[in-house]
């Protein structure tokens, strides 16, 4: 009988997915060896995970409050896996209320709501987070702030689903009425042509020209949430808007304003961001489990983050995904370089 090298009784870590995650997301392990002599461990910058379901060859560990980006450890008996590098959001702000993408400037600096409830009036509406993870208040006196976007010349502009209003803000707070009569004013998002386009969650997509010229560019169906929009690569406007289906779609809406379907088969499907290869980014849920999706341009998905209740993803100048959750913001150094903004 071969003698059992001691290394063989180590657990061995062959696979960890998705390959990123934030509080309360659950990661994949597959291997073998977990469970040898007792119950396997996980830790995960030297804090213990939760296991949710353990067998020899696989684990489902959630993400514990705390955790930072570090070595996921396997622990069976006295024996230790070698580690697998994760990356783990770390919490930036809190005591928020994102319904969708938030913003991030040309310096880096991070910008989100607090909504609020249709026709709560809320003593601080946008929040600025500087590049030191400061937050401080940058906006007070707007109802219901909604769908955050830079235009092309770096101008803050936010939607108001209680007013239909959209604003354009100066750098220093400054606020004034952009454009309004935009329904239940949600997404919004500039192209390269200064033109400005709107999502009513009712079920119009707005074009507002550089003139301020105002026409019914495409009309879906509504949705029960809000409207996302995010322009692609290939000029196409994006769209999710989450409806009575746990089987959702992304829209895509062409220059002529033609709608078809880019993928199906999300749930919830909120805010949305692009990379430099064109790869789509979306808040939803996948097969069961929630986080943030990535789609290829060839319309391949899997789950690249997970986590409990995410409303949208911004990637900042510096590699790094910013994702909102429902009263949260977390970085998540992924090294991914964002596709420049435009909304």
């Amino acid at each position: 009988m071969a003698l059992r090298k001691p290394s063989d009784a180590r657990p061995q870590i062959a696979e960890v997915t998705p390959p990123a995650a934030i509080a309360g997301g659950e990661l994949q392990i597959r291997g073998k060896g977990f469970a040898k002599t007792e119950r396997p461990r996980v830790t995960i910058g030297e804090v213990g995970a939760p296991i949710v379901i353990g067998s020899d060859s696989f684990l489902i560990a959630r993400v514990p409050e705390g955790a930072v980006a570090g070595d996921l450890i396997v622990e069976s008996g006295k024996q230790s896996s070698e580690s697998w590098a994760c990356d783990i959001g770390v919490q930036i702000a809190d005591s928020l209320h994102p319904v969708a993408n938030p913003a991030v400037d040309a310096m880096g600096n991070v910008y989100t709501t607090f909504s609020g409830s249709r026709g709560q009036k809320v003593p601080v509406a946008v929040y600025r987070i500087d590049l030191n993870f400061q937050m401080k208040p940058f906006l007070n006196e707007l109802m219901n702030a909604t769908g955050l976007a830079f235009d092309p010349e770096g101008r803050l502009h936010i939607s108001s689903r209680y007013e239909g209003y959209v604003y354009q803000v100066t750098a220093n707070g400054s606020m004034s009425v952009y454009v309004e009569g935009m329904g239940v004013a949600t997404g919004i998002a500039f192209d390269h042509d200064r033109n400005l386009y709107v999502g009513d969650r009712s079920g119009t997509v707005f074009k507002i020209s550089p003139n301020r010229q105002i026409f019914v560019f495409a009309t879906l169906e509504p949705s029960l949430a809000a409207y996302h929009l995010a322009f692609g690569p290939d000029g196409w406007l994006y769209v999710t808007g989450p409806t009575t289906s746990s089987f959702d779609a992304i829209h895509r809406i062409s220059t002529q304003g033609e709608v078809e379907v880019f993928y199906r088969g999300l749930g919830r499907p909120q805010g949305m961001a692009f990379d430099q290869d064109g790869r789509l980014y979306v808040a939803a849920s996948i097969g069961g489990r929630k986080g943030v999706v990535r789609i290829t341009p060839q319309r391949e998905a899997q789950l690249f983050l997970s986590g409990p209740g995410i409303v949208g993803l911004a990637f900042t100048p510096s590699r790094a995904m910013v994702v909102a959750t429902t009263n949260a913001l977390y970085r998540v150094d992924t090294g991914i370089q964002g596709r420049t903004l435009i909304g």
